[in-house]
């Protein structure tokens, strides 16, 4: 099939749907039916797991196998986006990822009591699938489209996730609610199943039109690998020259560090230390809460766009950095249902807002180049040592303390340092 060009509807509109394809994993996996089952094998009154000859509380065990699977994520990224660029093969690359993440899903279908280890790895390989796939899609964006373009698509992308997810959700619940005790188990393990089908199905639209890569790329050769090393070298050297750009990575790395882990701990935190009378109440509430925050998420992705449209992109990412702030102090007063609930739709206003304008914020600084993959890595990168940080930090004060609610509040701190540093970017036209 021809190469579509840059800037072609066709080819924005299968990019963005991609996040229609992925974005479930997030949802079910992270968010919504997966913290749920994980409530209810490891329940408050008994949250303690032995793991690898470790006892663990379960909360903070996943924080910890949440952060180690970005380190890896982290630490791979910029080997296999130079490499990726070098060898003009980054769409190989993605679905590798894509379908990693997509058959530990399914894997997940036989994650019980009597079988934690194999599905703690299939937890940690999603997570390495979805996360890693991430590297590639993104850096396609100043690919495919023009400066001006970048911004919409970014937000159309997340919007498209969004719904996407939420349609997979409502299938799933279908299925859920109304049973009880190990009838609802199984059919949250389905769910995990249907995932993993769900995202390799419509995966196959992105790919199908998707270019390969640079088409001017060199073949792979056996120095391919020390060329990966040498291009983030020459990266490194151009995120350090470019004052915007290096201004803005550092805010950028503080202040995902703090997005990502309140979006990555949100649903446990929920289970955990929200005053449910039932066990049903509960499972209802926490969905309701995620399709809140899901549905308000592509409101706030659009509006955020339009702001930065009329603002600029550093006051509005200012904005919504603090009103991240506001919320995270807000949560360790929260303690009924309805004030959850509440809680949920700030959250889901500025969630899908500030990824969006994040990545292409980022787009916009960069320089001209081919080798946007490696570009994108060291933006993946930030994210991933941010969260690795995050989660750490989350799950050790987890531990410690026994209560999540300690460990939400601190991440404040972050919300005001990026805002902080935000402020310290020079005055560009974006």
């Amino acid at each position: 099939m021809a190469t579509l060009p840059k800037g072609h509807p066709k080819l924005l509109n299968a990019w963005a749907f991609y996040d229609w394809a992925n974005s479930v994993y997030p949802l079910v996996i992270s968010s919504a039916i997966f913290p749920l089952y994980f409530g209810f094998l490891f329940p408050k009154n008994n949250p303690n797991i032995l793991f690898l000859g470790i006892d663990f509380k379960s909360t903070a065990l996943i924080s910890f196998v949440t952060a180690f699977a970005f380190l890896t994520v982290a630490f791979l990224s910029p080997l296999l986006s130079g490499i990726a660029d070098f060898a003009g093969n980054k769409k190989r690359f993605m679905q590798f990822f894509c379908y990693l993440g997509a058959l530990s899903c399914i894997g997940m279908n036989w994650f019980t009591k009597d079988n934690i280890v194999f599905g703690i790895v299939c937890f940690y390989f999603g997570l390495v699938g979805f996360w890693g796939s991430l590297v590639f899609y993104n850096s396609y964006l100043p690919d495919i489209a023009f400066k001006e373009q970048q911004d919409r698509l970014s937000a159309k992308g997340y919007s498209m996730g969004y719904a996407g997810s939420v349609i997979l959700l409502l299938v799933n619940l279908y299925f859920i609610l109304g049973k009880e005790g190990e009838e609802a188990m199984s059919a949250m393990r389905l769910s995990f199943a249907m995932t993993g089908i769900w995202w390799i199905v419509f995966s196959q639209y992105a790919f199908r039109f998707l270019p390969k890569g640079n088409p001017n790329a060199e073949k792979i050769t056996k120095d391919v690998l020390f060329n990966g090393f040498r291009e983030l070298k020459k990266v490194k050297n151009q995120v350090l020259e470019n004052e915007w750009l290096k201004k803005y990575l550092f805010a950028f790395f503080v202040f995902s560090m703090a997005v990502q882990t309140v979006m990555l701990v949100a649903t446990y935190f929920g289970e955990q230390e929200i005053n449910w009378k039932t066990d049903s109440e509960k499972t209802t509430g926490l969905i309701i809460s995620i399709l809140l925050i899901q549905l308000v998420a592509v409101a706030g992705a659009i509006l955020t766009s339009r702001a930065s449209a009329k603002f600029g992109n550093i006051k509005t990412l200012i904005v919504v950095n603090s009103i991240w702030a506001i919320i995270c102090i807000a949560a360790y007063f929260v303690t009924e249902p309805i004030e959850f609930y509440i809680t949920a739709g700030f959250v889901g206003m500025v969630m899908g807002g500030i990824q969006a304008l994040a990545r292409s914020t980022y787009s916009k600084f960069l320089p001209e180049t081919d080798d946007t993959t490696s570009f994108f890595s060291f933006y993946d990168v930030s994210e991933k040592i941010g969260i690795v940080i995050g989660m750490l930090i989350y799950g050790l004060i987890d531990q410690i303390t026994g209560s999540m609610r300690n460990a939400i509040v601190f991440l404040t701190l972050f919300f005001i340092i990026g805002l902080l540093l935000l402020l310290r970017i020079p005055k560009k036209d974006l």
